[in-house]
């Protein structure tokens, strides 16, 4: 059956193709061959400009050259680099015998044993990968997590005078402005991404068991450590771990899934948030003409965004968690169980890139329900004893909690003009009553 949206395992491929076609470029197997390539290239470059001695007559005019390999990577390119590998058996290798074959198309066989020269798979699996996911986040996840961020600023910006009542443990509790509640999650995301942004993006390279054993034997008087650091910071843009077994230990990355995890659950606990206020009706939605609600309730608008977005983040840090958990632990120098997990990085990203979507798609959506707003505030009126009770402490009034306490720990329906009849009653001077009488549900709402 040939893949395409409709018939793709996923999701990620599938229904939503549309949403994570970006991802492609840093996540897909192509990709992870072209960043191969990349790196190889580079590599070769930097001996070159070391300079190894059978590396200094090489023509350095041809830089360009060998980085169009990269820029210009092709489909064409990325198959034949398959088709090796069905040979060799080895999908590094393959890479290697590609780069080859283009040297001996340029006449260039002579300095060809140097590229890959004393280095293992991993030097490059574990150089390739960081630099994908860097690019990939920075160019695709992190603009769209700002791009809610900013959604969400705005809609704070513009309910920040919004008096709405607070529910904690589900109850009626002192009032809030909703404006503030939404800057809530604005301030943890913030924190969060400055966090994420302090994790380097950490690369091994070291040979086939980290001592650039390999290096240092053909070369004894070079400072391949030296080298090595220079590379992986000046012609890849990482950090270089030091020092290593044959492969990366991943706590970097760990530490850079274990951070998307947690913006992934601020943007859960929003999702369901804001379905809640949409259930107590503060929020109404945008109807779109000729969507279809509920199959069989034909008057139903559902917060299907929302729920889409809580769905899509939870197999996003599912995924995440073994991630983070799985990879900085390997058997002795090296076992294989990095490789198979390593491939799978898009995944949660393309469900995080789904849920980002999803929650821009239903924040745009929301229409401010004011008067369900102000009715929830008028019928709890009893949220106004915490500002009473604090008022008579300042006064010194005698048990002011036990009096607003039998007040309003009733089955009776606390009002305005039941807290009124209370003010009036208190054996306080009339300027204290009336300073209590201003007090109501719309403007105890704090700083």
């Amino acid at each position: 059956m040939e893949l395409n949206a409709l018939t793709a395992v996923t999701s990620v491929d599938g229904r939503y193709a549309g949403k994570t076609a970006p991802l492609r470029a840093y996540f897909s197997e192509f990709a992870l061959i072209k960043y191969r390539v990349h790196v190889e290239v580079e590599y070769f470059i930097a001996l070159c400009e070391l300079p190894l001695p059978q590396l200094k007559s090489f023509d350095l005019s041809l830089f360009p050259t060998l980085r169009s390999w990269v820029t210009d990577f092709s489909l064409t390119d990325a198959q034949q680099i398959k088709d090796t590998e069905k040979v060799t058996n080895h999908d590094v290798k393959a890479v290697e015998y590609f780069l080859k074959e283009k040297f001996d198309s340029l006449g260039l066989d002579a300095f060809k044993e140097f590229i890959h020269f004393g280095l293992t798979s991993q030097d490059i699996n574990n150089t390739a990968t960081p630099l994908m996911l860097k690019t990939g986040l920075h160019e695709e996840i992190f603009p769209v997590i700002e791009e809610v961020m900013e959604i969400l600023h705005d809609l704070a910006e513009d309910w920040k005078a919004i008096p709405m009542l607070a529910k904690t443990h589900g109850q009626p509790a002192s009032p809030t402005r909703l404006g503030k509640e939404i800057n809530v999650f604005v301030a943890r995301l913030k924190g969060q991404m400055e966090l994420l942004e302090q994790v380097p993006f950490s690369a091994k390279f070291g040979g086939a068991t980290g001592n650039m054993n390999a290096h240092h034997v053909a070369y004894p008087s070079i400072d391949w450590n030296g080298f090595a650091f220079n590379f992986v910071d000046k012609y890849l843009g990482l950090e270089r771990s030091y020092p290593t077994t044959q492969i990366e230990h991943y706590d970097n990355l760990a530490a850079i899934f274990d951070g998307l995890k947690r913006i992934n659950t601020i943007f859960l606990d929003l999702s369901k948030d804001v379905w809640q206020y949409v259930a107590m009706n503060y929020f109404k939605q945008k109807i779109k003409e000729g969507e279809i609600g509920s199959s069989a309730m034909p008057h139903k608008v559902n917060p299907i965004d929302f729920e889409n977005a809580e769905g899509n983040l939870g197999i996003a840090n599912a995924l995440l968690e073994h991630l983070a958990a799985k990879l900085p632990i390997s058997r002795l120098q090296r076992d294989l169980t990095d490789s198979t997990v390593l491939r799978i990085i898009g995944v949660p990203l393309g469900h995080m890139l789904i849920s980002l979507e999803s929650l821009k798609k239903g924040l745009g959506k929301l229409e401010l329900n004011e008067a369900a707003i102000h009715a929830d505030l008028e019928d709890n009126w009893a949220v106004v004893a915490e500002a009473i009770q604090t008022i008579l402490r300042r006064e010194a009034f005698p048990k002011p909690y036990e009096a607003l306490k039998d007040l309003t720990r009733t089955n009776t329906k606390i009002t305005a003009e039941s807290i009124a009849t209370f003010i009036s009653g208190l054996a306080v001077s009339d300027a204290i009553k009336e300073e209590l009488r201003k007090i109501t549900p719309w403007n105890y709402t704090g700083i």
